[in-house]
């Protein structure tokens, strides 16, 4: 599986599934979570609202409606506090789980944000090497490639230097 890092929008990438990174709600907010919402129309809200929200750590999927993806999958990453409060575990387990979903769905091609590195304030560094490192773990015969969408340029920075290595 090839992973390729971007500088933009993650709603304008044309993949399979786009991954969102939500809150509990699975409702709407901030950052890349309204972005997606915003995009993708209210049919997506809709939707989410017949989930029950999404657990820390975990994912699912509903349709992408008016994104040029397939798939919108849904994934509540940590908010960081210290460090010391599984938010590591539980950041490996959000990349893990819309990797799973991918492959559930039938995904060749899936786009990333930076998770929980916005709003949830989890260090760039730290965040980058858990999600390239679940991402390089992860086996799959139907995923293959991996894009990790930053939004602005100093994640995007972070991730490429990580990737070089």
């Amino acid at each position: 599986m090839e992973i390729k890092v971007f500088k933009g929008d993650i709603t304008k990438i044309k993949c399979d599934a786009i991954v969102n990174a939500a809150n509990n709600s699975l409702l709407g907010g901030g950052g890349v979570d309204g972005a997606i919402h915003r995009a993708a129309g209210p049919e997506l809200l809709q939707e989410c609202r017949l989930l029950h929200g999404c657990a820390t750590g975990e994912a699912k999927v509903t349709k992408a409606y008016h994104l040029p993806a397939q798939f919108v999958i849904h994934t509540v990453g940590p908010v960081y506090r210290d460090g010391q409060h599984h938010e590591a575990e539980l950041l490996a387990s959000c990349y893990q789980k819309c990797l799973e979903k991918a492959d559930e769905y039938h995904c060749h091609h899936i786009a990333f944000p930076s998770i929980s590195t916005g709003a949830y304030h989890y260090p760039v560094s730290q965040a980058a090497q858990i999600a390239l490192q679940t991402i390089q773990q992860y086996q799959s015969d139907m995923i293959q490639q991996v894009d990790i969408i930053c939004f602005d340029d100093y994640t995007y920075q972070v991730y490429i230097d990580l990737l070089k290595k």
